[in-house]
C-alpha cells in the first residue's frame, strides 16, 4: 500500500485528555440532575460533545429551560480547557512518531472529533501547531465519528486519495472512522482497552506509540 499524507487523532492519541473529558463531563452533567461515572463517560469515547450531550439527554432528560443543551455542551468545553491548560501532557512517543513520519516527507493532519477551540488549547499547550499541514475538527461535519466524514475532509484538504492515507487512532468509534474511509489504521488504546476485539479491523494495533518503528511501516506498506 502507498502512503501518501498520515492523520493524527487527538483526545487520547496524542495528549492524554480522556481522564480530563471524563472529569469535565461529570462536572458539567452534575449540574444538570445526572450523576455519571467514569466508565459511563467513556462508554462515548471519540464522540463529538454535542452528540453526547444528546445522548444523555436521550437517556435522563433535564429541564432544557434551565439548562440548554448548547449551555452544557460549552460547560464540558470551558472546563476541558481549563484543564488541558494546567495539566495537559503528551502522551508516550508522540514526538518520535511525528518525526517519524516527517522524517519520510509525509504531510501531517489532524483530524478530530473536539472542537477547534480544544484543538488549539492542546497544540499551544504541546506547542505542535507548525507540525501540521492541514487541521480539521467534526465540529464542521454534518456528522461526527464514527461517520468518516472528518477523515475524508481531511484527505480532500490534503489533496490525497483517502486510500493512500494512514489514520493514528485510540478509540473504537475512531478507528471506525478511519476504515470506512477506507484509510489504513494505526489503533494505540487505551491499556483497558487493548484486548477488546473490535480493535482488530485496524491494520496495526500498538501498545504505544513508543512501538512505531521501521517494521510496522514495512507492514503497513507491504515491504515486510
Amino acid at each position: 500500500m502507498k502512503i501518501s499524507a498520515v492523520i493524527f487523532d487527538m483526545d487520547g492519541l496524542m495528549i492524554d485528555s480522556e481522564p480530563l473529558w471524563q472529569l469535565a463531563e461529570i462536572r458539567a452533567f452534575r449540574e444538570v440532575g445526572l450523576e455519571l461515572t467514569r466508565e459511563m463517560c467513556a462508554q462515548h469515547t471519540g464522540i463529538r460533545v454535542d452528540e453526547v450531550v444528546d445522548i444523555w439527554y436521550g437517556h435522563h432528560p433535564w429541564d432544557l429551560a434551565r439548562f440548554p443543551k448548547p449551555q452544557v455542551v460549552q460547560q464540558i468545553i470551558g472546563e476541558l480547557i481549563r484543564q488541558i491548560n494546567e495539566v495537559g501532557q503528551p502522551m508516550a512517543g508522540l514526538e518520535a512518531a511525528l518525526d517519524f513520519f516527517q522524517e519520510r516527507d509525509l504531510p501531517l493532519a489532524l483530524a478530530s472529533s473536539s472542537n477547534r477551540a480544544i484543538i488549539e488549547a492542546v497544540l499551544a499547550r504541546l506547542k505542535l501547531g507548525p507540525r501540521f499541514s492541514v487541521i480539521h475538527s467534526a465540529e464542521h461535519e454534518p456528522y461526527g465519528k464514527p461517520h468518516p466524514g472528518v477523515y475524508l475532509s481531511t484527505a480532500e484538504q490534503l489533496g490525497v486519495s483517502p486510500r493512500h492515507c494512514l489514520a493514528l487512532e485510540d478509540s473504537i468509534n475512531g478507528v471506525i472512522a478511519a476504515k470506512a474511509a477506507r484509510m489504513a489504521c494505526i489503533a494505540v488504546p487505551d491499556p483497558a482497552h487493548i484486548d477488546d476485539r473490535r480493535f482488530g479491523i485496524a491494520d496495526v494495533v500498538l501498545p504505544s506509540l513508543t512501538e512505531l518503528d521501521e517494521t510496522i511501516w514495512k507492514r503497513l506498506t507491504g515491504q515486510a
